[in-house]
């Protein structure tokens, strides 16, 4: 990873009182996470909440973007995996979750260029050239 020569500059102006930066940051992190999750729990009726980890959110984003994307190799940089072995788990999961057999997409036609624009602020994406009509296809997950 590269670290910029003015975040280093920036960084060493910190006032210093030993070694560490940010002192107690991840302890404190993990109190506050920890605390919210019970809090919730009680307040939701539901002993569950209190057994989400941060990994466990890890898992849901890698899960939800293959079930977006269907591109193994997107999660895999997402999570910044350094093997596809470690990224197949999100396959695994999502149809166990989701236990999609075939794909349903809901399709729309942009005439102009306002309407494909519109269709990509919404979550369409792009599929095709032209058609015989000369409009271009777009798609999105039902």
């Amino acid at each position: 990873m590269h670290v910029s020569t003015n975040l280093i500059e920036r960084l060493e102006q910190l006032p210093k009182k030993g070694e560490v930066v940010f002192p107690g940051t991840m302890r404190v992190f993990y109190v506050s996470w920890g605390r919210q999750k019970r809090r919730v729990a009680a307040k939701l009726s539901n002993p569950r909440i209190a057994n989400i980890t941060l990994c466990s959110l890890r898992h849901l984003k890698g899960t939800m973007e293959y079930n977006r994307t269907r591109d193994i190799l997107h999660v895999k940089r997402i999570l910044g995996h350094q093997t596809i072995n470690t990224t197949l788990i999100y396959i695994d999961l999502e149809h166990a979750i989701f236990r999609t057999k075939n794909d349903q997409f809901t399709v729309r036609v942009a005439e102009t260029v306002e309407e494909a624009c519109q269709l990509i602020e919404v979550g369409f994406e792009y599929v095709t050239g032209d058609y015989v009509d000369g409009g271009k296809i777009f798609r999105k997950r039902k």
